[in-house]
């Protein structure tokens, strides 16, 4: 309980940021729904001038953009991908920040086993994740109500919103496999930024290419809001996936760490 409290609190500054950042992302952007929306037929046809590949990497569907869940996910593209740093940054940092700022044999020989520590440190990750989340869901639920000029489904909001925690949760349990495999991280915020951005760009990638099964490959293709929005459900495989990544990715780390020779100082 001691290392959990002691990792929340270490957390809470870089949660502060992170939730402040993405209600400021999503609220900025909803705030120019209504100006869309009176300019629908010039918008469109900007719009029109980019690839279609562009368009779904940056989460804008012609179909439906100018409505206000449609619109919603324009900016939805833009928090997902902060959010999936913030995930990376804080797996990435579970054990590294040990073996870099020379901790990890003082707090080995403390009396808890490996598990608890690992167990106490992903928790602390989990807890700022949802935090950041409620307060992200708060602000964009807001901010909707604002500018909506028709109803719009609660359903598909939270199914749309929801989307940003799943990924964070990937990119989590990929940051955490990474800590332990790693020898010696030197800069978390680097390979947290590089991991990230790789996925990112091969999903547009993947989008140019048309073929269905590459967009396994990248976690933030797992989730097609186009999809969402026409069926209001997710592709089951894909969360099928999803959930495979996360319970591999986090078995292995458990495993790893478990047995991992600790350098002392």
């Amino acid at each position: 309980m001691n290392i959990f409290m002691h990792e929340l609190k270490a957390y809470r500054k870089s949660t502060i940021i992170w939730s402040i950042s993405l209600m400021a992302i999503v609220m900025l952007y909803m705030s120019f729904y209504p100006s869309f929306v009176k300019d629908s037929e010039q918008f469109m046809k900007i719009m029109e001038g980019y690839p279609e590949a562009i368009r779904n990497a940056i989460g804008v569907n012609l179909g439906n953009f100018f409505t206000i869940l449609g619109f919603y996910c324009f900016p939805l593209t833009f928090v997902t991908l902060c959010g999936a740093i913030q995930a990376m940054n804080l797996g990435t940092s579970i054990v590294s920040k040990e073996v870099r700022e020379k901790t990890a044999d003082f707090l080995l020989t403390k009396p808890v086993t490996r598990t608890t520590v690992l167990t106490s440190k992903l928790l602390a990750s989990l807890i700022s994740i949802f935090i950041t989340n409620i307060f992200f869901w708060a602000a964009a639920s807001f901010i909707m109500q604002q500018v909506k000029t028709d109803d719009f489904s609660f359903k598909l909001f939270m199914l749309l919103s929801l989307t940003v925690l799943f990924v964070q949760l990937m990119f989590l349990a990929l940051g955490i496999m990474l800590s332990v495999l790693m020898k010696n991280i030197k800069s978390v915020l680097t390979v947290s930024l590089a991991t990230v951005f790789a996925f990112y760009f091969l999903g547009m990638f993947f989008d140019t290419s048309g073929e269905e099964a590459k967009r396994y490959i990248s976690p933030f293709k797992y989730f097609d809001t186009t999809y969402i929005m026409n069926h209001s459900s997710y592709e089951t495989s894909f969360l099928i996936a999803g959930a495979v990544i996360i319970i591999l990715a986090t078995a292995a780390s458990y495993f790893v760490y478990a047995k991992k020779d600790i350098h002392s100082v």
